[in-house]
C-alpha cells in the first residue's frame, strides 16, 4: 500500500456543487450485475463539473438495499485481501479493507462500467497537461498494463469510521501507473447512522492559497474526483493543480464508504 499526503497515500471521496442523477436500480440487490453507475449517468454533466469544480456528484447511484448489503459485508473477512488500521500508519483514525480478486459482482461492475467514460475525460486531461500517457477504452486492457508493471493487487476498498475517526488529506497512488480519476459511494445515512464525517477536497494552486470544498452526500450518492492532478483554465492560460482528499472527524455513529480506484497496486 502507498499513500501520499499529510503522511502518505490511500482513498476516500469527493464531490461538486452540480449533481448528475442515476436512475433507480429496478430493485436489484447488492451483488447483482445490474448497477446504475454508467449508462444512466449524465456523463456530460459529470465532465463539466469535474472541469469547473474538480469533483462531481451522482445522486442515488446505489439503492439503499445495495448500500446496506455492501456495508454489512465489512464483517466478511473472506472478501478482503488486507485490513488497515489508519492510526498505526499516521493516516488518521478508522479502518478500511481492500477487496480481494475476484471482486464482488457489484463492485466489479461499478469499476468496469465507470472506467470507459472516465477514461475519455482522463485522456483529455492528460493531453491538456502535456502528459504522454493515454488510457485504453476497456478497463481490462488498462489492468493488463498495470499487471505487466507488477501492480497486481486490487485497490477497491471498504472504509469504516466510528465516533472520533477521520481521514487525513492524501492521494491514492499505488505505483507507476495511476488512473487520474476515482470514485466513492457513501453507504451510510447522514443524520441517522452518523453525524460529522464530511468529505473534504483541497486544491493546491500555483502561487495561490489552497481552495477547500466540503461536500454533503446522502446514502447511495457517488462522488468522482481527481487522484492527484487536474488542469484548470486561468486568466493566464491553463495550469495544473494538485488535489488531496480526506474526511472530517465523525462526531457520532458509524460511517461506511465504498472506494473505487481504477489502477491496481504493487
Amino acid at each position: 500500500m502507498s499513500r501520499s499526503g499529510t503522511a502518505a497515500q490511500r482513498q476516500d471521496e469527493g464531490g461538486a456543487p452540480d449533481r448528475a442523477h442515476a436512475a433507480p436500480d429496478d430493485g436489484q440487490p447488492a451483488g447483482s450485475p445490474a448497477a446504475p453507475a454508467s449508462a444512466r449517468v449524465d456523463w456530460a454533466r459529470i465532465e463539466a463539473d469535474l472541469d469547473a469544480h474538480g469533483c462531481a456528484v451522482v445522486r442515488a447511484a446505489l439503492a439503499p438495499a445495495q448500500c446496506a448489503a455492501l456495508a454489512s459485508g465489512y464483517a466478511d473477512a473472506a472478501q478482503f485481501r488486507s485490513r488497515v488500521l489508519m492510526q498505526r500508519h499516521g493516516f488518521g483514525k478508522g479502518e478500511y479493507q481492500y477487496y480481494a480478486y475476484p471482486l464482488p459482482p457489484l463492485v466489479a461492475q461499478l469499476r468496469e462500467r465507470m472506467y470507459g467514460p472516465l477514461a475519455a475525460i482522463a485522456n483529455r486531461w492528460h493531453a491538456a497537461l502535456g502528459i504522454d500517457t493515454r488510457f485504453p477504452e476497456r478497463h481490462a486492457d488498462y489492468l493488463a498494463r498495470c499487471h505487466a508493471a507488477g501492480q497486481l493487487r486490487p485497490t477497491p476498498l471498504l472504509l469504516q469510521y466510528g465516533a472520533g475517526d477521520y481521514n487525513c488529506l492524501h492521494q491514492d497512488l499505488y505505483g507507476e501507473h495511476v488512473f487520474p480519476l476515482q470514485a466513492a459511494f457513501l453507504l451510510s445515512r447522514p443524520g441517522q447512522d452518523f453525524a460529522g464525517g464530511e468529505f473534504v477536497l483541497t486544491e493546491q494552486r500555483p502561487r495561490m492559497q489552497s481552495r477547500v470544498e466540503v461536500v454533503a452526500l446522502e446514502q447511495g450518492d457517488a462522488v468522482i474526483f481527481p487522484v492527484a492532478l487536474r488542469p484548470v483554465n486561468g486568466a493566464r492560460g491553463l495550469y495544473r493543480v494538485n488535489m488531496r482528499h480526506g474526511v472530517s472527524r465523525l462526531r457520532s455513529g458509524t460511517r461506511h464508504t465504498l472506494g473505487i480506484i481504477f489502477h491496481d497496486a504493487q
